[in-house]
This record gives structure tokens, sequence and C-alpha cells, in this order.
């Protein structure tokens, strides 16, 4: 293994592990915030495609997208993760809410004192995927496998 790919792979554990303490940050934040416990949830950085990380309300697991951790650091670990442990802090709190409904809203504002957005403004140029071609009698649409 070349010191290059040796030194990828070390940063990129390096980031995972900034990510799980994080969760575990935010987790402790809540808990002592709300006066209660909660279940910690399953973490992957298996997320593909554009998405900077999800929630599975279900299953209590938590996905993130190891492309964009690495390209936007700082962002992801501040904002991004945050984000998605408010989505499973808001399904044990209130059960099925709206996605970003004021629920979550209120969790991002008063446990984690982040503003509540709904969406990332990552570069994906490089999770974009291949786009292919559709040529209709309006345009030509760029389509992705999942169109």
């Amino acid at each position: 293994m070349s010191d290059e790919l040796q030194q990828a792979s070390l940063t990129a554990k390096m980031l995972e592990t900034l990510v799980l303490d994080k969760i575990t940050a935010c987790y402790l934040q809540a808990e002592q915030r709300l006066n209660r416990t909660f279940s910690r949830p399953i973490i992957n950085f298996n997320q593909r495609g554009k998405a900077a990380g999800s929630a599975r309300l279900q299953t209590n697991e938590l996905r993130f997208n190891p492309i964009l951790l690495q390209e936007n650091q700082q962002h992801f670990i501040t904002h991004t993760v945050p984000h998605e442990v408010a989505h499973l802090l808001t399904y044990q709190l209130y059960g099925r809410t709206k996605p970003h409904g004021k629920e979550w809203q209120q969790i991002m504002k008063q446990i984690f004192d982040l503003t509540a957005k709904t969406t990332h403004q990552y570069d994906v140029s490089s999770v974009k995927g291949k786009t292919f071609t559709y040529i209709c009698q309006c345009t030509d649409h760029q389509l992705t496998i999942r169109r």
C-alpha cells in the first residue's frame, strides 16, 4: 500500500472517529437538556449519492456519505451530524412527524443551538454519478440511472 493511500485511509478513519464523537456529544447534550436518556443508533458510513446523510427511524440507524464527509469535513461534522441525530431524537420523542417539521426544528434550535436547514449546499459533482441523455420533443434531458 502506498504512503498516499495509507494517509487517505487514516484520514477517513480519523473523520469517522470525529463523527462518532460528535454523535455522542449530541446525545449527551440532548439527554442533559431534556433530562432523559435515548437509545444510541447504529452508525454506518455507506450513504451513497448526493445525500450527505440519512436517518432510518424504525431501525434507529444513521448513515453518512464518506465522500461528502471527506470533502466538507468541518461543516459536515458541525451541521450534518446534528441534523441527522435530530431526526432520530424527534422520532423517539414524538413518533412520526414531518421530516423537517416544527418538532425537528425545535430540537435543532433548542438542543443543538443550530439553524434548522433542511438541505446541504455541498458540491456534489464528485458523487453525482453518470448521466444519460434522453431526447424528447421539447429538449434533451440528462437522467441518472434512477432518473
